[in-house]
């Protein structure tokens, strides 16, 4: 990581937020130019209210209070100030809701960024320019490069994750599924393969949080195997333990092969090995 890069939170927090106001992409409600409509709005209302104030009252009993604001609804109702107005209703946003969409911008951005121009290369500074955010709010969520490509990792990880555990819950029977998990499995090594690099698999595949990812993979190809010993389809020289472990290694080499068609030719070998044999 760049030390030259580590955050200043010392930065102009005002500069800051005033370059952040002025991006579009990461607040699609726009909201200082609503500030401005909302502002506008009100002080024209609250300006016809005060002339409307000025006026002689009618000698009726509370007869001022209730003309004015008969006369400003009116106003204000010709105006647009109703319910159909283009004035927004900024409390239907939360600030985890908004915190999110900007975490997740953050980190496509970033991996975007690494992908293209290599770990070493991108910066903090270029990260927020590419967002749209300024350097010291995108140092509120992450202190540096290297943390955001963690958050990156976790999150595919998650992802692929839950699209195995999708594919072993789905009906039918216990070999089909096994194969569209090692399958699945197979083509995600094989795409991490082709678009990553050295550098940043050497940072990322590392640490308990992959042995941990891992060690579920297992877990998740462990029971499919347990359900097709059941009906007779798996050896029964090695234990289910020990033949999910030989499928996650094997399978592993997807990522250096050329085309989609040799992976799934990689599952059928897997497969065969984990059959009964004779």
């Amino acid at each position: 990581m760049h030390a030259a890069d580590t955050c200043q939170l010392q930065d102009d927090e005002q500069q800051d937020q005033q370059t952040d106001d002025n991006r579009g992409h990461l607040h699609p409600t726009g909201h200082t130019r609503r500030r401005s409509v909302v502002g506008a709005w009100a002080g024209s209302c609250l300006g016809h209210l005060s002339v409307l104030c000025s006026g002689r009252p009618s000698g009726r009993p509370g007869a001022g209070y209730r003309d004015t604001m008969s006369a400003l609804n009116t106003w204000c109702s010709a105006s647009g100030a109703s319910s159909a107005s283009p004035v927004p209703k900024l409390w239907t946003e939360t600030i985890a809701t908004h915190r999110h969409a900007v975490r997740e911008t953050l980190l496509d951005t970033t991996w975007a960024l690494v992908t293209e121009r290599g770990l070493l290369a991108v910066t903090m500074s270029q990260i927020a320019e590419k967002a749209g955010i300024g350097r010291a709010t995108l140092c509120k969520y992450f202190p540096d490069v290297e943390t955001i490509l963690f958050a990156c990792h976790e999150r595919h990880v998650a992802e692929h994750l839950g699209r195995l555990a999708e594919l072993r819950n789905r009906p039918g029977d216990a070999g089909t599924r096994l194969r569209g998990v090692l399958e699945a499995y197979a083509l995600i090594a094989h795409h991490r393969g082709r678009h990553g690099t050295e550098e940043l698999s050497a940072l990322l595949n590392r640490g308990e949080r992959v042995d941990r990812a891992q060690q579920q993979i297992v877990d998740l190809i462990r029971d499919l195997l347990v359900e097709v010993a059941a009906a007779d389809g798996l050896r029964d020289d090695l234990a289910p333990d020990e033949l999910a472990s030989y499928c996650l290694h094997a399978l592993t080499a997807a990522g250096s092969l050329p085309s989609e068609a040799a992976v799934r030719r990689l599952v059928d070998v897997t497969l065969a090995g984990v059959s009964p044999q004779g």
